[in-house]
């Protein structure tokens, strides 16, 4: 058990450390850290992590009036000078997209980093239709549903995200220091130096040689955070035995502008096509990992067919050319098509090509932290909780977490509150770890149970999804669940 010692100060550091204002009441400060304290190396808030949920929280911190006054760092092992000047080429989409919903544009919008999104590379979808591979049933989806809304979610590539957020950051100005291709070599707890005692702060020591010290450490590096470690926050799940395969597909022309989501429950894992802009879809298919390298070994042609043979022949045709066949699919599949029963009005356009070098796969897995937070350090994102992607909502629970922790963190500063202490940081912790745990249980036994074709479970699950589709009202309120509302 560690002992969380009070940072105790002689009077000169007191005097450099102490807020512009001695009415610790009052709601803004200047600064928590001043210049002085800072050429020690220490700071308000050291962010581990430059991805979409680590630069949310940045730019969330320095877009708050609040807020804005903290000393930051953000620290990122890949360099992110590309991303400062992405200049995708016309016709080609990253196969790392993400379904935003609603909510989490607003929350970029709030932050001013909407504006500098590239909205011609932003596709919105007000449908989305779903079934059961085994039986047929099926249930839609449409924006409709929900009030004063007219789209379910926006598709947007991470790279368009993060370009994005390195934008506003500097339009903000001085207030943030970005270190990337900066590894975390160690994090340990300070010392006290007869001047100040930082026993109780994280250290983290950093590729360059820089030691940073936190007054809040932030965890969003990822699965395998060791900020995470660091705090000794136990992870819980398990490896689902699955990979997601992606891929950026090309579709036929006729039906290329439809703007709807298509799902399919197959046993071995569900397929999911989701609309890009112009004639374009990002794929992702959970399968088996032998099926995965199955897939990833096609010819581009047979890959594309073998898509769209997923979403329209029989469960038992799929698994059947995935575990024998690595070549001539096109004719296989269009062989079998002709036996198969669907309704081409229900199915995605069809797949006639399939971007170079986009074809990728990754490990599934569910993992959810026993805590959000520790004495000084919060995490979010992929560090507190991992979940399928069935179901899309990977990004938006991180955003969730940055839209908690930021009110979490100016409550603490309005109130004369050390923003790094375990009472200040509970509010963040009680409002999203329900929450999230909520979600990855219900994605959890969703995949559960569409991932068998035993006929009695296969009948009592499309009874109660033809039963959902007839309510209009559970519907919307699924819809306004997974909104983030």
């Amino acid at each position: 058990m560690r002992l969380i010692c009070p940072l105790r100060l002689n009077r000169q550091s007191l005097t450099a450390l102490r807020p512009s204002h001695t009415r610790y009441h009052l709601p803004c400060y200047r600064n928590y850290i001043t210049s002085h304290a800072a050429e020690q190396g220490i700071y308000d808030v050291v962010i581990v992590g430059g991805g979409p949920a680590g630069l949310s929280l940045a730019s969330a911190l320095r877009s708050s009036s609040v807020t804005s006054g903290l000393r930051v760092a953000l620290v990122e092992g890949m360099d992110l000078e590309p991303l400062k000047h992405w200049k995708p080429e016309l016709g080609t989409y990253s196969n790392r997209v993400s379904s935003l919903t609603p909510g989490s544009v607003g929350f970029f919008t709030d932050i001013g980093v909407w504006n500098h999104v590239r909205r011609d590379r932003v596709q919105a979808y007000n449908g989305m239709q779903v079934w059961d591979g085994v039986s047929g049933s099926q249930i839609s989806f449409s924006a409709d549903l929900q009030d004063n809304a007219n789209t379910i979610a926006y598709m947007c590539e991470n790279n368009n995200l993060v370009s994005s957020l390195l934008s506003r950051i500097g339009e903000l100005g001085a207030g943030i220091e970005i270190m990337d291709k900066t590894r975390v070599e160690n994090i340990t707890f300070g010392e006290d130096n007869g001047g100040l005692d930082l026993r109780s702060w994280p250290i983290v020591q950093v590729s360059s040689g820089k030691r940073l010290g936190a007054r809040l450490l932030i965890g969003a590096d990822g699965a395998n955070s060791p900020v995470r470690t660091f705090a000794d926050i136990e992870t819980r799940g398990w490896d689902y035995g699955q990979h997601g395969v992606v891929a950026t597909l090309k579709l036929e022309g006729d039906r290329a502008g439809e703007k709807t989501a298509y799902q399919r429950f197959l046993p071995k894992g569900p397929i999911a096509m989701l609309p890009l802009p112009g004639p374009y879809a990002s794929l992702v298919w959970s399968t088996t990992p032998q099926n995965a390298v199955a897939l990833k070994s096609l010819a581009p042609e047979d890959f594309a067919e073998m898509v769209n043979g997923a979403f329209r022949l029989n469960h038992v045709d799929i698994e059947y050319i995935t575990s024998h066949l690595t070549s001539g699919l096109v004719e296989e599949v269009a062989w079998r098509e002709k036996t198969s029963s669907f309704e081409e009005s229900r199915v995605p356009a069809r797949v006639v090509g399939v971007q170079d070098k986009s074809i990728a796969s990754f490990p599934l897995k569910m993992r959810h932290a026993d805590s959000y937070i520790s004495e000084r350090v919060a995490l979010i994102g992929d560090a507190a909780h991992s979940i399928h992607p069935l179901a899309g909502q990977g990004l938006n629970q991180g955003i969730g977490d940055v839209r908690s922790l930021i009110k979490t963190v100016e409550y603490a500063i309005e109130h004369g509150q050390d923003i790094g202490s375990v009472l200040s940081l509970e509010p963040y912790y009680s409002e999203q770890y329900f929450k999230n745990h909520l979600m990855l249980g219900v994605v959890d036994k969703l995949h559960k149970l569409y991932g068998t074709a035993s006929a009695p479970v296969v009948a009592v699950r499309s009874l109660g999804l033809d039963a959902v589709n007839a309510f209009g009202g559970l519907k919307k309120f699924i819809m306004e669940r997974a909104a983030g509302k």
